[in-house]
């Protein structure tokens, strides 16, 4: 190596030497590089197949999507939040938008991402210059590509989730080894991702088609490629805050990207490898283990889970999905840290929208196995359960892939794109009719219009896209790219003070709610099923006998009652919402907490919140970084 001194934080927390690689599906070890030098390593097809793995086992973990990068980064929306009062050193200040730079939560992921991309540009250098690369077989010359097509994708994964979270930061496009000089400074985000745009043009080009490799959707196949790109288009044409001006903005030459997520969106959809699973919860059941329920490959790119440990398995269904008691012994314990916002639940069509019951987990699992309804304030998300698994007892590790791209995104994605340059053509309505079809089968009647203007066409996929992708990390980087996220915080305020007050369009909501515990039926039924059995009070007879209803019929019309109800337990409903739920002004008279601290986002300051601050570990590392937003 040219330059065996850490000099700063990039350096150290990519990667202290070399890899020493074992087993594919193994977690790559560090090892000093005096061990195995990089030429061996990229010899044979065998021994770069392992260094590729190596840069995949930098997207699972605690540290990667397996917990804090899925679950705590984008959980400050108006679907779902990490659960508690702010506190900048916690995990609940990335929710309320103010969070300290010191935060281990924080700081563990950005020096995780940056690893991944030490090792892909080990890969990305190495690969080329592989005898086996240039003078291999045919099928070995065609592996070596797919591989640098592969790391060339994983690189822009890391370099995106760097820049939607932190905006302008270091950029690297060469192992450590070969930059004498360390401290490096913060590149603008548009040089960045102009360079990924480039580099995922190429990887298109090395990659096949899910249907040519009969790659498993653990690994990058052209149409993730394809999707990524687009993705990281519309974040380029998108909104962002910016150095300069201290302001969110967008470049005069935006368009430019929307027509590459165009035609990259639809280029997947004309190759029809990827197709809608024509049963929303089976997308979700197919994440957990056992049984493929995909068979039209909707998930074009998991994050693989696996080994039980902290390093390479995800904390998906443990800490976050519907809570269970920890004396359960049929499950074990799920804590369940991610709450949805109480407006949630009302945004989805009150019958005929699958989405909702699969995406709100309104209940936690006692002890016994029964299912109890919760009060607004801590519904669970419902995509990730540990009881859609078969790992019981204590774990906390399940197994359970992290959904990183799906097919839907590629619909809504194009339909954006299309309605951008174009206006509400028949294509781009066709696309976003596909995704609301698969959501109201049986209950097509109840879809509604979709608008025939620019505007509110666009309108129509901010709300799609909230109810499509509830709990899937997305929401909250919609919301920064199209600058909506600061009006979308005041407008959740406002409607959970209407929420509250029962006014405007909450009027009907029930005050209270009262429910019969339920026996979990767990993987035997489908999570509709579950919920409609689930036995609510609608009203009481004439002689007092109470009146069973479901959750359709319950939720949306005025408490039957106030009264003690003999076999059913009362919930606060609307009634469990305060004013310190929403205004971030609010004292309460008794000393508890106010809303400086309880109300949802309560520490938001646009133009200065939509980013996290640089870690002060990578700060103090490197002279030339500054703090620019965040805390």
């Amino acid at each position: 190596m040219k330059n065996r001194y850490i000099k700063s934080l990039l350096f150290s927390a990519a990667l202290g030497g070399f890899l020493t690689f074992s087993a594919c599906d193994s977690f790559l070890d560090i090892e000093n590089d005096s061990v195995l030098n990089q030429g061996a390593v990229f010899s044979s097809v065998s021994n770069t197949h392992s260094a590729l793995t190596g840069v995949y086992n930098m997207l699972p973990g605690d540290n990667g999507y397996g917990s804090r990068i899925s679950t705590l980064f984008p959980n400050a929306a108006d679907d779902f939040r990490v659960s508690g009062d702010h506190n900048p050193q916690s995990r609940t200040g990335i929710a309320h938008f103010s969070v300290a730079p010191g935060n281990p939560d924080i700081e563990a992921p950005f020096n995780q991402l940056y690893r991944g991309i030490e090792r892909a540009n080990i890969c990305i250098k190495n690969i080329p210059l592989s005898e086996v690369y240039t003078n291999g077989s045919a099928e070995e010359q065609a592996l070596m590509r797919k591989f640098l097509g592969e790391a060339l994708t994983l690189r822009a994964q890391y370099y995106h989730e760097l820049i939607r979270n932190w905006g302008d930061v270091p950029a690297q496009f060469e192992p450590s080894s070969d930059i004498p000089d360390l401290f490096i400074e913060k590149t603008n985000q548009d040089v960045i991702y102009d360079r990924l745009l480039a580099d995922l043009a190429q990887a298109a080009t090395l990659v096949p088609w899910r249907s040519e490799s009969g790659d498993p959707t653990t690994r990058v196949t052209k149409g993730a490629v394809k999707a990524l790109r687009a993705r990281i288009a519309l974040a380029r044409g998108g909104y962002a805050l910016r150095r300069e001006s201290k302001m969110m903005e967008r470049r005069s030459n935006y368009r430019e990207f929307y027509e590459i997520a165009r035609n990259e969106t639809r280029d997947i959809i004309q190759k029809g490898d990827h197709r809608l699973n024509p049963v929303y919860e089976n997308v979700f059941r197919t994440i957990h283990g056992g049984t493929r329920v995909d068979p039209t490959f909707e998930l074009i790119w998991e994050v693989g889970a696996f080994g039980g440990n902290a390093r390479t398995d995800t904390k998906l269904g443990y800490g976050n999905g519907p809570r269970i008691n920890a004396a359960n012994t049929t499950y074990g314990q799920a804590n369940g840290l991610i709450e949805a916002v109480p407006t949630y639940f009302y945004e989805f069509d009150s019958i005929g929208d699958a989405r909702r019951d699969v995406t709100i987990a309104y209940f936690q699992v006692e002890a016994n196995n029964n299912k109890t309804l919760t009060t607004p304030l801590v519904m669970r998300e419902g995509k990730f359960r540990k009881y859609w698994t078969t790992i019981a007892g204590t774990n906390q590790t399940l197994g359970i892939n992290w959904p990183l791209i799906r097919y839907a995104d590629v619909l809504l994605m194009f339909a954006e794109a299309e309605n951008e340059l174009n206006g509400p053509t028949p294509q781009a309505i066709d696309a976003l009719q596909q995704v609301r079809k698969r959501a109201f089968v049986g209950y097509e009647a109840r879809m509604g219009t979709i608008p025939t203007t620019k505007e509110g066409f666009f309108n129509t996929i901010v709300k799609e896209r909230l109810l499509e992708f509830g709990g899937e990390g997305i929401r909250k980087y919609d919301l920064y790219r199209w600058k909506l996220l600061g009006p979308v915080i005041l407008e959740t305020r406002a409607k959970m003070q209407q929420m509250m007050t029962r006014t405007g369009r909450y009027a009907n909501v029930p005050q209270y709610v009262y429910f019969k515990p339920n026996v979990l039926q767990g993987r035997g039924v489908t999570a509709r099923e579950e919920m409609m059995n689930f036995d609510l009070l609608a009203g009481l007879g004439a002689n007092g006998t109470p009146i069973s209803g479901n959750v359709n019929q319950v939720m949306y019309k005025p408490s039957p009652t106030t009264a003690t109800v003999t076999g059913y337990t009362r919930v606060n409903w609307a009634a469990a919402i305060t004013e310190a739920h929403y205004n971030t002004s609010f004292v309460d008279p008794a000393g508890g907490v106010g809303g400086a601290l309880r109300a949802f986002g309560s520490q938001f300051k646009e133009n200065k919140s939509e980013l996290f601050p640089i870690p002060t570990a990578a700060l103090n590392s490197n002279f030339r970084l500054s703090q620019d937003f965040g805390n």
